[in-house]
């Protein structure tokens, strides 16, 4: 890796990013947060395929389990110093997340098995009432450098 390939994965990973949208608590809503968080990711140059997955099951949840009619929830992503945070905001802070083994006809109740299973690190935060976060973290460093670009290629 060459010493300016090496300056710009440090000055990427240096910089924090943030993203934040409000999003219907419907099925519609958490399909389009999992889209909308896949095209961030790869804008960022982070790796996207980890953390939609996750952010498919939170906001599903969040439109299922959380939900409270005319309330949105929020999807908020924070990568800065090698960790990507995903906090999925809905307004239901009375119903706190609970992994469980599904039984095995049960079609439903992986979805925090999944998450825990991808998460480097994962829980519920209080916020204003009546709200709570689910939060995920996950170590992803600093981007892989594309192939050097100078010079010709090809065989000149």
């Amino acid at each position: 890796m060459n010493q300016e390939n090496t300056g710009a994965a440090a000055q990427l990973d240096a910089r924090a990013r943030d993203f934040s949208v409000l999003f219907s608590s419907t099925p519609r809503g958490a399909r389009l947060a999992r889209l909308l968080a896949a095209e961030q990711l790869r804008s960022w140059g982070l790796p996207w395929e980890t953390p939609a997955q996750i952010v498919a099951e939170l906001a599903a949840n969040a439109a299922t389990h959380g939900r409270l009619p005319g309330r949105s929830f929020r999807l908020a992503l924070h990568a800065a110093h090698g960790v990507l945070r995903v906090e999925v905001t809905d307004t239901r802070g009375d119903r706190h997340p609970v992994r469980r083994e599904p039984g095995a006809e049960g079609e439903t109740g992986r979805g925090l098995l999944l998450v825990a299973g991808l998460a480097d690190r994962w829980g519920v935060a209080e916020d204003r009432f009546p709200r709570k976060i689910v939060w995920v973290e996950l170590d992803f460093g600093a981007p892989e450098p594309g192939p050097p670009c100078s010079g010709p290629t090809g065989g000149h």
